[in-house]
């Protein structure tokens, strides 16, 4: 009986990255630790620095580690978030004043920044949508556990939220959903489109972007009972800090 050939063994710098990946995914290195750097893979493993640089590069391009210009190579090991749909849009809870990014983050401590809020001609899409040749705009940016993990821009019908806590950075309790029932306008009906791409340079910068980390983009129509667009929010999340997660009945 013929034995199969012994596959050649993987090259020096994959093999110093696999052994380099497991230490992270057992957690023998946490988020934020730093690598070794290419000097002491070079005396450890006795190789040339280009090796010892594309070792650690397959763990960039994998989304493991993100390099720090002047400082060196870090894990980037980040535990997701479980975005569920349904749940964090339910009325139950920003009809209660809560947040729907408590429902996302459970306890972990997240900010907002980057907010800026104008009144803007609506694109073509968005005022077919709300029926508005001017929309309020409010952009932001999501921060969870210290990381940036989401850029929001939500718009409005500007005649709508003009002179609400809508067009201001603090919108209160339960947010623009709470305030949009207050004014007659409860949103009833939510149509959330998905898709991936990679990032355009400033959602880069802004979200830390590792090279080669694709974003989600996730754009919420939110709808009264009687059909009426009130608000279109475009959310790009950092794909390798969350789970997407949707419930269906049979």
């Amino acid at each position: 009986m013929q034995q199969s050939p012994v596959p050649p063994e993987p090259p020096i710098y994959r093999r110093i990255a696999d052994g380099l990946r497991e230490a992270i995914l057992s957690g023998e290195l946490r988020d934020g630790d730093r690598l070794p750097g290419e000097n002491a893979l070079m005396t450890e493993y006795g190789i040339a620095r280009a090796t010892a640089r594309q070792a650690l590069s397959v763990l960039i391009n994998e989304g493991l580690a993100v390099p720090r210009r002047g400082s060196g190579v870090y894990v980037r090991q980040f535990r997701p978030l479980r975005r569920h749909g349904s749940r964090r849009l339910s009325q139950r809870r920003w009809g209660r004043g809560q947040a729907i990014w408590d429902s996302d983050t459970v306890g972990r401590p997240y900010t907002v920044d980057e907010v800026v809020i104008d009144k803007e001609a609506a694109e073509e899409a968005v005022a077919r949508v709300l029926d508005s040749t001017e929309v309020w705009v409010r952009r932001r940016r999501y921060s969870v556990d210290g990381r940036p993990v989401q850029l929001a821009v939500s718009h409005f019908p500007a005649a709508l939220v003009e002179d609400t806590p809508i067009v201001r950075p603090d919108t209160g309790p339960g947010g623009v959903y709470a305030r949009l029932s207050e004014l007659g306008h409860t949103p009833a009906h939510f149509i959330e489109e998905v898709r991936a791409r990679m990032p355009h340079p400033h959602e880069t910068v802004s979200l830390d972007l590792p090279p080669g980390t694709p974003v989600i983009v996730v754009c919420r129509t939110a709808y009264t009972a009687e059909g009426r667009g009130v608000e279109v929010n475009e959310m790009v999340l950092d794909a390798a800090a969350y789970v997407l997660q949707y419930d269906f009945d049979s």
